[in-house]
């Protein structure tokens, strides 16, 4: 047994390191809530949630006041125990994003410990596929740029061999997303992949129409056209359109991804692992899709994602936002537009805690 005999939690606030929006919000700030978790043979495991600038506060809270004590005294090493354990005390508030968040930084907490107890780093652990993923860039795609900016954007992906770019959409009229669209597709030529996300901005009708008039435009995926809870409509878009419907960011169980499949309402997934409770749970969604022939574009989380997307064979992209640069010493190598996972045991992260405490919420 490798017993928990410390575990702690805190919150850091960091800013945004460029300006982002999309059709129904800006990214404020990262929200980052830490856990700390020592063992009684002396090691230690680190693990992280985030919010994009609410709740983090709440997060905080549920791990301290319920998680945490309940963790001490359990055995490290059964990692899957301790996930069930304390989803199973939080059942009053579960599904929910306050307990999956917070659930996430303890499991990845956790994970990074059993990599490091295994002198492994997690893409090997986690399953071992392979080191190099496809990345793609969302940094030069936010709403408010004007269509120059995005076609600048593209075209320097383009040079630094990424694989694809995304662009939001959402604009007022549809002819807006169209033009921009248009222009950065007739830049690039057809060799790059272009992803589109409307960020869960549109009804059933104004998707439909706007997917028939990107459809000449080849598209990768249409991102969170639809509420994440609706289910239904997103099965009906996929059947009216030949664009690759990618939903998952906004959802927070095994369960919600389930149903996705299940009602082929979903040719992408997107599960990001603060989101949907750890590495735990993620790697069952991946596993998952696998099943039903879908490959895994984790969202957001760059740092951590470039390691489980190379661990899963259905693993497709990684998204390229830099948000914890202020925060590591390391940095996420690319190498011929792919991501390359961590070699070093853990996580891979390589966290600067002078600059952490530097950022830490009273």
């Amino acid at each position: 047994m490798i017993k928990v005999v410390d575990a702690e939690a805190w919150l850091a606030d960091l800013e945004v390191e460029t300006v982002r929006t999309d059709a129904v919000q800006a990214f404020l700030k990262q929200e980052t809530v830490f856990v700390r978790l020592t063992t009684d043979d002396g090691n230690t495991g680190v693990g992280y949630s985030y919010t994009i600038g609410t709740g983090g506060s709440s997060v905080l809270a549920m791990l301290r006041d319920h998680l945490l004590p309940r963790l001490v005294g359990a055995d490290a090493a059964l990692v899957e125990q301790a996930w069930s354990d304390l989803f199973a005390s939080t059942r009053a508030t579960t599904v929910g994003a306050i307990t999956s968040l917070a659930l996430a930084a303890v499991d990845t907490a956790l994970w990074d410990l059993r990599c490091k107890r295994a002198g492994e780093p997690l893409w090997q652990v986690a399953g071992g596929f392979r080191q190099k993923v496809p990345l793609y860039d969302t940094e030069g795609g936010w709403l408010h740029l004007g269509t120059d900016e995005l076609v600048a954007g593209a075209l320097a992906s383009r040079a630094a061999g990424w694989r694809g770019v995304k662009l939001k959409v959402g604009k007022p009229r549809i002819e807006q997303d169209v033009e921009r669209l248009s222009a950065v597709r007739d830049a690039v030529g057809a060799g790059l992949d272009i992803m589109v996300d409307a960020n869960q901005s549109m009804t059933h009708a104004e998707a439909r129409r706007r997917a028939a008039a990107f459809e000449p435009l080849e598209l990768a995926w249409f991102e969170e056209p639809l509420p994440a809870d609706d289910v239904e409509g997103h099965a009906v878009l996929a059947r009216s359109t030949t664009i690759p419907v990618a939903v998952g960011e906004s959802m927070y169980s095994v369960g919600q991804f389930r149903d996705y499949l299940a009602r082929g309402a979903a040719s992408i997934v997107q599960a990001d692992v603060a989101r949907v409770g750890g590495i735990t749970p993620w790697l069952k969604i991946a596993h998952l899709a696998e099943a039903f022939n879908v490959h895994i574009c984790p969202h957001f989380l760059m740092e951590l994602h470039v390691s489980l997307v190379a661990a899963v064979p259905n693993g497709r992209y990684v998204e390229h936002i830099p948000q914890l640069r202020a925060i590591t010493r390391s940095r996420m190598r690319v190498e011929d537009g792919h991501a390359v996972a961590p070699e070093s045991p853990g996580l891979g992260i390589d966290w600067d805690f002078d600059a952490i405490d530097d950022r830490r919420v009273a």
